[in-house]
């Protein structure tokens, strides 16, 4: 428990039993905690260096434990001091890192990394170092890191970290990916299914992307890791364009299930339909008797389904999907 301030166990153990009896001699103190004399007193000088422990004043030899509401708390507030200053540091580096990466140079804007020690070693770090959302395309063959050896997913979901992931069907294939999958998803992790992603990807918060360089089963992996620039935001859409067709996975009492095909309801198609028909959504509320907010909040979710930005997009995209086939009930 003390470990936070430089005390391993063994002299937290001596500092607790100092504590107890209040005072004692080197032999009394060695047969408590099972060690040699000679130990002991070395035990007890480590004490002494950190306030924690003091000879005793009234008899030779005897040793006092040192108030632990003082000296436990001189500690602490030494070592809060070391991490503000630690902090402050990292705070100027990063600040001094962002200055340097303004304007980075154009071969500043991906790193290749060779080698199944290196790739798996960039692979968790990005992870490690993830603070909102983790997006990935899985292949069926890992590159170099399994989702067992992956430590540092589960890590970045305790921290509350989001994870979007989309996998081929292959990855599901066996047993153990359906273990895998159900325990990515017990950690509230948000998972779809393809027959087949393009490319083994990993983004992480946006900002950069890992993509392997060799195909499948090479015998050195290679991977690009690139950072905030064109290529990146050329990954970003690929892998929204991918998720967005993606089969989208739940975990049933068996294990992980595919869901049916989300699409537009009827009350959708009728919205979308008046819509195209040039009214406004306040008409569209009255006309079906639903609330503003209903019909707007119906319309963004038709935006989301069809993935568009504008309700332009949506109604060319409504043709093209089939969704206006049916009109509004008369």
């Amino acid at each position: 428990m003390l470990a936070a301030i430089g005390l391993d166990e063994r002299h937290e153990a001596a500092y607790r039993a100092l504590v107890a009896v209040g005072v004692a001699e080197v032999p009394e103190l060695a047969h408590r905690l099972a060690l040699d004399e000679a130990e002991a007193a070395r035990v007890l000088r480590r004490l002494e260096q950190h306030g924690l422990a003091a000879r005793s004043t009234a008899a030779a030899g005897r040793w006092v434990a040192a108030p632990p509401g003082v000296a436990l708390g001189a500690l602490v507030t030494q070592r809060r001091h070391e991490l503000d200053r630690a902090e402050l540091a990292a705070a100027l580096l990063a600040q001094e890192f962002r200055a340097r990466a303004a304007e980075p140079a154009v071969h500043d804007l991906v790193e290749v990394v060779t080698g199944a020690e290196a790739v798996s070693q960039r692979f968790l770090q990005m992870q490690f170092g993830a603070r909102q959302e983790v997006c990935a395309l899985v292949t069926g063959s890992p590159v170099a890191v399994t989702g067992q050896e992956n430590a540092a997913e589960d890590q970045a979901a305790d921290r509350g970290v989001v994870y979007r992931v989309v996998l081929e069907r292959e990855v599901i294939a066996g047993p153990e990916g359906l273990r895998e999958v159900a325990a990515a998803m017990s950690r509230d992790e948000r998972v779809r299914l393809v027959e087949r992603v393009p490319t083994k990807l990993v983004i992480a918060d946006g900002s950069l992307a890992m993509v392997p360089l060799t195909s499948r089963g090479a015998a050195a992996p290679a991977a690009l890791v690139v950072h905030a620039s064109g290529l990146l935001e050329s990954l970003t859409g690929l892998f929204e364009a991918v998720w967005r067709d993606a089969l989208p996975l739940r975990l049933g009492a068996g294990g992980p299930v595919e869901e049916e095909p989300d699409g537009p309801d009827v009350t959708d198609l009728e919205i979308l339909s008046l819509l195209l028909a040039g009214l406004t959504d306040v008409s569209v509320a009255k006309q079906l008797d639903l609330g503003l907010r209903t019909v707007q909040r119906k319309v963004k979710r038709l935006m989301e389904l069809a993935g568009v930005t504008t309700r332009l997009q949506l109604g060319w995209h409504a043709y093209e999907r089939g969704w206006v086939a049916r009109g509004p009930r008369g």
